[in-house]
């Protein structure tokens, strides 16, 4: 008996084991294989952008070189013209100065009109000044003026952007972040509002709805409606998503507390609540003053190497995956990795102000304008 039950028990290692080498296999499998398409894509990215860098000084060569050839056209055109006039000045000072020297009274006299109407057109005034070459066109902070052209190029749109439609990418390339980079599409920060039928009664929205601050005051006299957070400080945007790629930026700087991310259309908005996956609010937050962490279950600690200013979010929807960027470098925070259930709206809270003056300004979502 002893010895069948150590044979079962072994038959079980063996099972175990082999079910360990194969799911052991089929990860080694798949990480090159991710591996691969990861190369892949980042090879497309800076393809992409090397592309752009190499038309962009194509196109300013050839600026250039039309440029030049336009000017020297023009100067060479003036060249010939005030040649031409130089000749007819030093021929009228000749004919003048041969009639001038005459001796005779009765024949200069005669010859007064006549020689008058030789030197006629042959005094030419000379109001030529210098130009310069249009150089300011191609110096100054050139650099600059190219990086400027390379963002006009992936210009800010809301949502799915054909790879046809840009040319390069400016976003750092990492093995999460990466999702930024497929060759199917683009995106780039976007308008995006907040819906003023969400927010709490004692958050206040500027007019244009792009930004979100916590009042100290009252609450305001809204109606209540099952889309508003009660107790929660939150608003929503204006937009959902449940398909597509999108992109947006959250200004977070001289801020001590915080949250964003997105939220299912189906949360509970009433009462105390959980921002956790499991019910439906996928998020980052900051805390204690200098703490950021991503909301799971429980919080997972972001290795975060100076204090944040702007927090971009990054959905592609179709994919489950849900990216936030520290939006100054495109350094990578965190990655969401989900089958999402519902339609998803970007989410928003600036957290509590408090009297001491701690954390007072708002939240802005930021547009990019160039």
């Amino acid at each position: 008996r002893e010895m069948k039950e150590q044979l079962a028990a072994l038959q079980d290692s063996e099972r175990g084991h082999t079910e360990a080498l194969q799911l052991l296999q089929r990860q080694l499998t798949e990480t090159k294989s991710s591996a691969k398409s990861l190369r892949a894509t980042i090879g497309d990215a800076f393809e992409r952008l090397h592309r752009f860098l190499r038309e962009r000084q194509k196109s300013m060569l050839e600026e250039l070189e039309a440029d030049t050839a336009r000017t020297l056209s023009d100067i060479e055109h003036k060249i010939q013209r005030y040649s031409q006039q130089l000749r007819d000045v030093k021929e009228g000072i000749q004919i003048l100065q041969d009639k001038l020297s005459e001796t005779g009274r009765h024949e200069f006299l005669e010859g007064v009109a006549l020689t008058s109407d030789r030197i006629k057109g042959k005094i030419h005034e000379t109001n030529l000044t210098y130009e310069d070459f249009p150089t300011s066109k191609y110096m100054g902070p050139l650099q600059y003026t190219i990086w400027k052209s390379l963002f006009q190029d992936i210009s800010p749109v809301f949502g799915l952007v054909p790879a046809s439609c840009f040319a390069g990418t400016l976003q750092a390339v990492w093995a999460e972040p990466a999702a930024l980079h497929s060759g199917r599409c683009q995106a780039v920060p976007a308008a995006l509002t907040l819906d003023p039928l969400t927010a709490h009664q004692r958050l206040i929205l500027s007019d244009d709805c792009t930004i979100v601050a916590y009042g100290n005051l009252h609450p305001q006299p809204l109606q209540d409606s099952p889309r508003r957070f009660d107790v929660e400080v939150s608003v929503l945007g204006a937009e959902g998503f449940c398909s597509g790629v999108h992109y947006w930026e959250v200004m977070v700087s001289e801020k001590t507390q915080w949250m964003i991310g997105v939220a299912n259309e189906t949360v509970n908005r009433k009462g105390s609540i959980q921002i956790q996956p499991s019910r439906g609010f996928y998020c980052i937050v900051m805390h204690d003053g200098n703490q950021y962490s991503a909301c799971t279950e429980p919080w997972t600690r972001l290795n975060v190497k100076s204090k944040l200013e702007k927090v971009g979010v990054y959905l592609d929807y179709p994919k489950g995956l849900l990216v936030f960027y520290n939006a100054d470098d495109m350094s990578w925070l965190y990655t969401y990795r989900e089958k999402f259930p519902a339609k998803l709206f970007p989410y928003f809270s600036p957290g509590q102000s408090h009297a001491n003056g701690k954390n007072v300004q708002p939240l802005r979502i930021n547009t990019v304008r160039l």
